[in-house]
């Protein structure tokens, strides 16, 4: 049984007027445990919309979500209150943009991971040593004195591996990764890539990674999904739809990609619709 069923999900906002905007529109996709599935497209086409409602983190109004999201075979848009904060955090973690917004500047490392812990795992008794174990897990040295640290005390890198430490902390079945990269150097890009493959493959969890950059996916992604205008345009495995993609829109995000040596040229556009 696949780990998550996403199966003809509708996701619309209402403005005060009373105006329905559709962002997606019938999306379908599942996701295998220790799968990493890439969800891709340009801004706007409804990736981030799409991972926030498969844990209803999207205020309901003035969002409307129809369809079915499936964990387990559980549908997630029956659940309410305690059923529905025992999913987030524990069963699906997010990775969000930006790392210096998402992490609190008025607490230092330490209480935010300890918070992850005692919410989510009331079980563990040393918290000290889960903290440490964590930030030893995605790579960042001298873990005890980084714990005292404040995010602003820590450069882009550091802080989007103490984002992962967090979102590992709670031992989720799903870990989604919204823009992991995003003002990240090309270098630290890289490396937080190649650490969410490798946590993926030890911890054996599965992996939603939403980007607008097909280059950093190869390498982490089992398959992918293109996503154009909210809707599903194309999928299939990473390296069959980068190397023979079936729709235009897919071929003109490709052809973004940068690549050493490459003359100067116009890029691939779509038309609009």
């Amino acid at each position: 049984m696949p780990l998550l069923t996403v199966t003809g999900l509708n996701i619309a906002f209402r403005s005060p007027r009373g105006v329905m905007t559709a962002a997606v529109k019938d999306l379908s996709f599942s996701l295998e445990p220790g799968e990493a599935l890439a969800v891709v497209g340009e801004s706007g086409s409804g990736k981030s919309v799409s991972a926030l409602a498969l844990a209803r983190l999207l205020p309901e109004p003035p969002a409307v979500i129809s369809g079915s999201i499936r964990l387990d075979g559980r549908e997630i848009l029956e659940l309410e209150g305690e059923a529905l904060r025992a999913i987030r955090g524990r069963r699906i973690a997010y990775i969000f943009q930006e790392p210096s917004s998402a992490l609190n500047p008025v607490f230092n490392i330490r209480s935010q991971l300890r918070e992850v812990i005692i919410t989510h795992r009331p079980e563990v008794t040393d918290l000290e040593t889960e903290c440490l174990h964590w930030l030893n897990e995605v790579g960042i040295t001298d873990p005890a004195r980084r714990l005292d640290d404040y995010p602003h005390q820590l450069s882009g890198g550091m802080q989007q591996r103490v984002m992962i430490a967090m979102a590992l902390a709670g031992r989720p079945d799903l870990l989604i990764a919204d823009e992991p990269t995003t003002a990240l150097d090309v270098t630290i890009q890289k490396q937080v890539i190649e650490l969410l493959a490798t946590l993926k493959h030890k911890h054996g969890m599965a992996i939603l990674i939403i980007t607008h950059n097909f280059g950093i996916i190869r390498g982490l992604a089992d398959r992918v999904a293109v996503m154009f205008r909210g809707q599903l345009v194309e999928t299939g495995p990473t390296e069959q739809v980068l190397t023979a993609p079936q729709h235009p829109y897919t071929q003109a995000l490709i052809d973004c990609i940068p690549r050493l040596g490459q003359k100067r040229r116009r890029l691939t556009s779509i038309q609009p619709v």
